[in-house]
């Protein structure tokens, strides 16, 4: 396999476009924790490298083990039977390498931010590479995926501060629950799979209406933190603007995707979200130069 095939391979393995979810929030945690420390929203670059690396690292690995450790459901599923792992383009041993490799690099950039963050890496890594198993035993994986995504913005704030603080945990918990939905929606797709191979997750364990309901509701609830973060953190009118902008795209989501019609599943889940996660860096970032200037 020539170099950039074997990039590109890699990279869809990972599915590297879908770290516009995780890494904004990150970022966002790191801005806005960095004005409550100094009053400036700038960490430095020497911290933003190593938030980048670390996160990097951190959803490689995640998204690797759950290719590899789910790589014989794949098979099965009509779905994802052509993934590159069940497929047969890159063998379990390059991914399981693969994986190693991320964590250490993972490690490596916590060592540089601070001591909390590398104290917390034991934790990190077990829910990084322990989602894969929670849909073979319990319906609320997707909340153990909110948690660890979620851990990702809670990070970005640790980075700059050494510990946690309110603004962290409001910041985590939004992200918690703005993944459960975005979750649960993607999960309709795979409803009648789950149910015949023994796969839990909400909608396999409530049906795909009501399995939208809890999605509606954890989506609602993720506004509401966000609104709370901003009021914790002291936010001004740029991060309330992009909020709303925020919870009017959660409303397209439910909007386009009803138990009748999953055929734009794939929008909600992939398109809107990027966007949401892309405006809320927006947000911060604008807040925070904002609030520095004035």
């Amino acid at each position: 396999m020539k170099a950039a095939a074997r990039v590109k391979t890699y990279l869809d393995l990972v599915k590297f476009e879908h770290t516009v979810f995780a890494l904004p929030f990150a970022y966002a945690g790191m801005l806005l924790a960095s004005m409550q420390v100094s009053g400036t929203g700038w960490p430095g670059w020497e911290v933003l490298l190593w938030v980048t690396v670390a996160m990097a690292g951190a959803r490689t690995a995640a998204m690797a083990a759950n290719r590899v450790i789910d790589r014989f459901i794949d098979a099965r599923n009509p779905r994802t039977a052509g993934r590159e792992v069940p497929s047969g383009k890159v063998r379990p041993a390059q991914v399981w390498a693969l994986v190693v490799v991320s964590l250490a690099v993972m490690a490596f950039a916590a060592a540089q931010l601070n001591p909390l963050c590398l104290l917390l890496m034991p934790l990190a890594v077990l829910f990084l590479i322990g989602y894969p198993y929670t849909k073979r035993h319990t319906w609320l994986c997707h909340a153990w995926l909110g948690v660890t995504d979620g851990a990702a913005a809670a990070g970005g704030w640790i980075a700059v501060t050494g510990e946690f603080a309110p603004g962290a945990w409001l910041l985590w918990a939004a992200v918690i629950f703005w993944m459960i939905g975005l979750d649960v929606i993607y999960a309709t797709l795979d409803y009648r799979f789950d149910l015949a191979s023994g796969i839990k997750s909400i909608p396999a364990r409530f049906g795909i209406p009501r399995a939208l309901r809890i999605a509606a509701a954890s989506h609602a609830l993720t506004f509401v933190l966000l609104l709370a973060v901003g009021a914790v953190t002291g936010a001004g009118v740029w991060y309330y603007l992009a909020a709303l902008v925020m919870g009017a795209i959660l409303l397209y989501e439910h909007r386009i995707v009803n138990p009748d019609d999953l055929g734009r599943v794939n929008v909600a889940f992939f398109d809107a979200n990027m966007w949401l996660a892309l405006t809320m860096l927006a947000g911060v970032i604008l807040d925070v130069t904002w609030r520095t200037l004035i």
